[in-house]
């Protein structure tokens, strides 16, 4: 009979389990790769395509040299960046306001759908370039025609699809408002706008980001003050950096208000449906 040693008896040990905080970590941070990964692959491709085929910093800066140029000059941009937020904001509401307004139009009468709605898809068919010179005919070199070109670019989607909601009430609920005797004013405050709410949340979503990008473009075109001018002016001075800088600003304020759309759309829509 062989006796073992009780010393030779070696329990295996217990794989170590991570902690709580270290998995939601891990989570954490494989959400967020999951999510973003593309934004990482477009810097990867944008440093290698700098650097593998050797562009002069004058031609294609590196990402870090960008990203280097604005955390550095913050205060170059800043002042710039708050009057294209606040045209674009300006803007997008004044947009939102006018497509809704646009779309009860349409909805209220056939006389005046004729007219607003190839008027409305004139504006929206024009490019913007065309439609700056006689906009800034009219109001002139300034903030008010940046205004105008963003409220122009913005109001289209509210136009769509407002006007789809009002156009498909909940079924059988129109039948409900005729059979109470309900006037075409009650039918639209009570039934009709808060069916369009989801619409206007769906249209702010799509026209957020397009709102800074309008307003810079006019400001680029036009030379008035925020990004569009930081833009123009670099090019003119050769400073490169400065311009894909000013680009860079705009791409993530950009990104920045679509997400914050589209949180506010989600917010919305849980509420309201």
């Amino acid at each position: 009979m062989t006796l073992t040693h009780p010393a030779a008896r070696i329990e295996p040990r217990p794989a170590a389990v991570p902690s709580r905080p270290s998995r939601r970590l891990v989570g954490g941070l494989a959400g967020i790769a999951s999510r973003y990964w593309t934004v990482a692959a477009l810097i990867v491709a944008w440093w290698a395509w700098a650097e593998l085929n050797g562009y002069n910093k004058i031609v294609v800066p590196t990402p870090g040299a960008v990203v280097a140029e604005v955390v550095g000059h913050t205060g170059a941009y800043l002042p710039d960046l708050a009057a294209t937020l606040v045209t674009s904001l300006a803007g997008l509401v004044a947009g939102m306001a006018l497509g809704a307004l646009l779309a009860v139009v349409v909805w209220s009468s056939r006389v005046l759908a004729g007219m607003a709605t190839p008027v409305a898809m004139i504006m929206r068919s024009v490019p913007v370039v065309a439609l700056i010179p006689i906009i800034s005919t009219i109001f002139g070199y300034g903030w008010t025609t940046v205004w105008v070109i963003t409220t122009v670019v913005t109001f289209f989607p509210a136009f769509v699809f407002v006007g789809a909601r009002l156009r498909e009430p909940p079924p059988g609920t129109s039948d409900v408002f005729a059979v109470l005797g309900a006037s075409r004013r009650t039918v639209l405050v009570r039934l009709l706008a808060p069916h369009a709410i989801p619409g206007v949340l769906v249209a702010l979503r799509l026209s957020a980001s397009s709102a800074v990008l309008a307003a810079m473009l006019a400001e680029y075109l036009m030379g008035v003050r925020g990004l569009g001018t930081v833009f123009a002016q670099a090019i003119s001075f050769y400073q490169v950096e400065r311009a894909w800088g000013a680009a860079l600003v705009a791409t993530v304020v950009s990104v920045a208000c679509f997400v914050a759309a589209r949180a506010t759309e989600r917010w919305g829509l849980a509420r309201f449906t």
